[in-house]
């Protein structure tokens, strides 16, 4: 990932990166699509070098035309080669239908496809949709993705995998489950986020060598986050120096949450955690981290003098929806602090009308439905509306989590892309939260914080699923790696 370009593009501003090119710099058309076919031919041969058939899969447009290209090439160095068409290549226009007399001329042939034929073909190239792909994929192309996703070949997806939405990462009716996609020009936003980890497989990115300057003339505010360096302390710095970060959460039985916000805001570097919590459970909280400072809250009042010392509130972790969650919510969204807003707390946010610049706000899917008053279907339709909405409703930082976090400000969306199915268990979320709010005591702004929390968070996960294993990987497993990933 670190290879790719760090820009992201919708399908429209990569077709006009795609006009500029050709208008203003002369490429001609057939010439991209060359290089396209040859870049994902070149990729094939470098991840299966051993591959002697292969089955190309063309639909009707410019991706059919790659197709051809690629097939062209796997003809010319002595591969089987099978074509399997959905349409007459006679109607294909302008470029795919130069792509497809050019394959022909080299004595190449085609296969009218049918729903009940075998494959046997090492490598599938699924050059069937591109990015223009407007509705549903069903009928006959739909009976082709599934009889691709059943088979044991390899699958290559030609820029996007067919049926995956580039700009939003849903599927449309079905989709091609690719080992890897080869993308060109731009890399699609889509292609980042919602369920886009489960069909894309390795992402190879081919600029086809457009100009430069040609992207200088289409300017997206979406971009993968990257690790940023974090300065050294100076060798006189002292705990004060580093920020004190206040944890609100942990009513009756959820004290775990809590504690595991604050380890991880300590293990981020915050000079001091305190916790403000259930007076239950107040004594005990601390057993297994010491170095946390916990408070017995009862009240609203005793939690105002706490609010008063710290740099950051992190409020929600293990929190409840009582009324005594309720009443040190409302306390602390009225506060001067910086917020980090999470769990139980975005579900109390979604029934107060609030807005705030100084906050970051960590729904996961359901909890930014209930924030939207929509379903986690709709969200996940369109992470990237979701986002925009969230961050134009209630201000500040919205994070939107999931496979391909993304963390919207007011005029740029970033996306992580770190992370793995293993985190899918329960106080991951208190974790990241607990980073957040530990970056912003340290000096971070809420937007470098969230950014930086959130691909840490994911990356550290990521170390720690290399050691043991994805699944049984455990929230509190993250923090030596987090310590590991801040030095």
């Amino acid at each position: 990932m670190q290879k790719l370009p760090t820009k992201l593009y919708t399908a429209a501003q990569v077709r006009e990166l795609d006009r500029i090119t050709m208008a203003e710099c002369g490429i001609p058309g057939i010439e991209l699509m060359s290089r396209a076919g040859n870049a994902v031919f070149r990729h094939l041969r470098i991840k299966w070098p051993n591959a002697k058939s292969i089955a190309v899969f063309c639909g009707s447009g410019n991706n059919a035309g790659d197709g051809y290209i690629i097939a062209g090439l796997a003809q010319a160095v002595g591969l089987k080669v099978t074509v399997y068409v959905f349409a007459d290549p006679e109607n294909l226009k302008d470029n795919a239908f130069i792509a497809y007399r050019d394959y022909i001329k080299s004595k190449g042939t085609i296969t009218p496809f049918q729903a009940d034929q075998a494959i046997n073909a090492e490598v599938i190239v699924d050059a069937l949709f591109g990015t223009g792909l407007s509705k549903p994929i069903t009928g006959v192309f739909a009976q082709a993705i599934q009889l691709i996703n059943k088979s044991q070949s390899n699958v290559i997806a030609v820029d996007v995998p067919s049926g995956l939405n580039s700009d939003t990462g849903s599927v449309m009716g079905c989709a091609v489950k690719a080992a890897c996609t080869v993308t060109f020009i731009g890399l699609k936003q889509g292609l980042f986020t919602g369920l886009a980890a489960d069909y894309c497989g390795e992402i190879i990115y081919a600029s086809l060598a457009v100009p430069k300057d040609v992207f200088k003339n289409v300017v997206s505010n979406i971009y993968r986050v990257i690790k940023k360096t974090i300065p050294p302390r100076t060798r006189c710095a002292h705990k004060g120096d580093n920020g004190h970060v206040l944890i609100i959460g942990g009513d009756r039985g959820y004290s775990g949450a809590a504690r595991m916000a604050g380890e991880a805001a300590l293990r981020v570097g915050a000079g001091l955690v305190s916790v403000a919590t259930h007076p239950e459970h107040a004594a005990l909280l601390n057993l297994g981290r010491p170095e946390l400072m916990c408070h017995g809250v009862e009240n609203t009042e005793q939690l105002l003098g706490l609010l008063d010392k710290v740099d950051v509130v992190v409020v929600g972790p293990g929190l409840g929806q009582s009324k005594w969650a309720a009443e040190l919510f409302i306390a602390a969204i009225k506060s001067a602090n910086m917020l980090v807003i999470d769990a139980d707390g975005l579900n109390l946010l979604a029934h107060v009308s609030e807005r705030h610049q100084l906050w970051v706000l960590t729904p996961h899917p359901g909890e930014a439905a209930r924030l939207l008053h929509c379903t986690s279907s709709d969200v996940q339709q369109d992470r990237f509306a979701a986002v925009v909405a969230l961050q134009t409703k209630y201000g500040g930082i919205a994070v939107l989590k999931g496979a391909g976090t993304l963390i919207a400000g007011h005029d740029e969306i970033a996306v992580s892309t770190t992370g793995n199915p293993g985190m899918a268990s329960g106080g991951m979320g208190d974790v990241l939260a607990g980073m957040i709010g530990g970056l912003i005591a340290q000096g971070f702004s809420p937007k470098d914080a969230a950014q930086q929390g959130v691909y840490l968070h994911g990356m550290a996960a990521d170390l720690a699923a290399e050691q043991a294993g994805e699944r049984g990987l455990l929230a509190s497993d993250l923090f030596p790696y987090i310590r590991q990933l801040v030095n």
